[in-house]
């Protein structure tokens, strides 16, 4: 780490030399001409780190933020990876968002592969990420890269890598890409023609829409209502278009939100699980009148995850928005209940009832871990969510989570309910009886010093609990040692017995770093037997209290 400051003066100025963009040179000679050395180490502490989630960090001039000269050294090192594995004459897709410099990063990692002798294609414009996902299987390619930082902050922007079957790179190819990547010794060294890479045609978006028909029964009732929001990303226009093909009544979008925008200026924070980002959709549903919308869509920016809201009359929103584990839930039973075959999955951090209802079907059931380079891989897949609003339906066309398909699915589930005078949030209830109330919960903790959350993660496995919540902890994992069944990780899993004073059947916490976020998360689930529809509002109480105990003594275990 550089923090003399005539070595951090010196290297930003090599670094500046190489800056192909005169915005972050600007910006990087504003600095050094205001000798503010304490931003210098911000930027030039180290190098943003490629791993399994690719690049993810905020915009700006340096190593450790997101700007051209990282992307192309990227670039080039995916392009070293790909010719070492003998992909070196295959075709790579790029993908991209609205946000800031998106459309630049595409084009520099076009030209870096033409330059390195590999063929490349650009989407034809700012699309959702399932649609990249879904182009490198389509047309043949050996990679794919998808400029966006999902729902993150509108400062950061980021950088996806997939491999030919159509998922984000594991280990070990992030290590080797990585390993390419700190090889490229100067930027001078990497071409990048002006041209030589295609723009993709509708086609492309054309064969994607296509595919999403396949998601919905054939004759399925479509009189499903709906107020969409894109979140200012660049979801809407290919979910109107699947939600015309398909016949449902087309969306309500939210107007405030409807265009692309990198600024986000009507949310605080673009993902629609944080508090406020849901309020003008609400609004909106309620502007439309009682009983004019049954359900409340949303994707993140980059259409990838799905978000739905239900009614909930006597509430001061009059919705309440459904969680991920919910939602996963009720597009496992709508699979089952169209006789879908094959492995259904989750992650270790998602509700375990799709195990339970997987095994009543007789299904297949894995867990993974998280994130869906992991879910994507798993043999015979039919059905995978995770509870950060991520759900894949038809692994077939898209090996990822795609909030477009997801979004069809929910709706034919609530119109099909519709028909019967049945609601999303009936079914619910159905699945709780049948299988357990399987409430969840997390306690996500944001910090501005990485250090406290090595420090929580390392007190819990010097001290951990032997009970939350007055449950005893029957069994603890260090999930960095691995598993049989996952490999090593950093993340603690704890598994709790069950109370007849509280009425809790059972629980199970994760706690883990975020793969993209300054965050420790710790995801909490109890389960609780219920006898029938009556019992259900004790029950919730009883889950709810124990959930808030849990937050309480894990809070205090770990110090945060």
């Amino acid at each position: 780490m550089a923090t003399d400051p005539a070595e951090l003066t010196r290297r930003a100025q090599a670094w500046l030399a190489e800056d192909p963009d005169p915005e972050t040179r600007d910006e990087l000679s504003r600095l050094i001409d205001a000798g503010d050395h304490t931003e210098l180490a911000a930027r030039f502490a180290g190098t943003l780190q490629f791993g399994t989630a690719g690049l993810r960090g905020e915009l700006g001039a340096g190593p450790m933020r997101m700007n051209r000269a990282v992307v192309i050294r990227a670039a080039a090192g995916l392009a070293a990876y790909l010719k070492a594995k003998g992909d070196g004459a295959g075709l790579v897709v790029v993908g991209y968002d609205a946000r800031h410099k998106s459309a630049d990063f595409a084009r520099d990692t076009a030209a870096v592969m033409v330059g390195a002798g590999l063929r490349a294609a650009v989407l034809p414009r700012p699309l959702p990420t399932p649609v990249l996902a879904f182009a490198i299987r389509h047309l043949g390619a050996v990679a794919g890269v998808e400029v966006t930082a999902s729902h993150n902050p509108p400062r950061d922007n980021g950088y996806k890598v997939y491999l030919g079957d159509g998922s984000q790179i594991v280990p070990p190819a992030d290590g080797e890409i990585a390993a390419e990547i700190a090889a490229v010794r100067s930027l001078t060294d990497v071409p990048r023609p002006e041209a030589g890479w295609e723009t993709l045609g509708e086609d492309v978006l054309a064969a994607y829409l296509a595919r999403t028909d396949a998601v919905l029964t054939p004759g399925s009732p479509r009189d499903t209502r709906i107020v969409y929001t894109p979140m200012h990303g660049v979801g809407r226009d290919t979910l109107l278009a699947a939600f015309a093909r398909a016949g449902f009544p087309a969306p309500k979008v939210v107007a405030e939100q409807a265009d692309p925008d990198p600024e986000f200026p009507t949310v605080a924070f673009p993902n629609p699980e944080e508090p406020g980002a849901m309020d003008l959709a609400f609004a909106t549903a309620r502007a439309a009148g009682p009983g004019s919308v049954d359900i409340v869509v949303a994707n993140d920016p980059d259409a990838d995850r799905c978000a739905v809201a239900v009614p909930a009359p006597g509430t001061d929103d009059g919705w309440r928005m459904l969680r991920g584990d919910e939602v996963g839930a009720l597009l496992a039973a709508h699979l089952v209940s169209k006789r879908a075959s094959g492995t259904f999955a989750t992650t270790i951090v998602s509700s375990s009832l799709l195990s339970r209802i997987a095994a009543a079907s007789s299904l297949p059931y894995e867990e993974t871990l998280t994130g869906f380079k992991w879910l994507a891989r798993v043999d015979g897949l039919r059905y995978a969510f995770e509870e950060a609003l991520g759900y894949c339906v038809d692994p077939e066309g898209v090996r990822d989570k795609d909030g477009i398909t997801a979004a069809l699915l929910i709706t034919e589930l609530a119109a099909e309910l519709k028909q019967s005078g049945r609601t999303l949030t009936d079914l619910l209830d159905d699945l709780a009886v049948e299988y357990g109330l399987h409430a969840t919960d997390q306690l996500s903790v944001r910090v501005e010093d990485l250090s406290l959350i090595a420090d929580a993660m390392r007190r819990l496995r010097e001290a951990p609990p032997a009970s939350l919540a007055g449950l005893s902890v029957r069994s603890a994992e260090d999930l960095s040692q691995g598993t049989d069944v996952l490999p090593p990780t950093d993340g603690l899993r704890y598994h709790l017995a069950g109370s007849a004073e509280s009425g809790v059947e059972a629980g199970r916490v994760v706690v883990r770093p975020s793969g993209t976020e300054p965050k420790i998360k710790c995801y909490l689930e109890i389960v609780v037997q219920v006898a029938s529809a009556a019992a259900l509002p004790e029950a919730r109480k009883q889950a709810a209290a124990a959930l808030t105990a849990v937050k309480a003594d894990l809070s205090a275990a770990a110090g945060i």
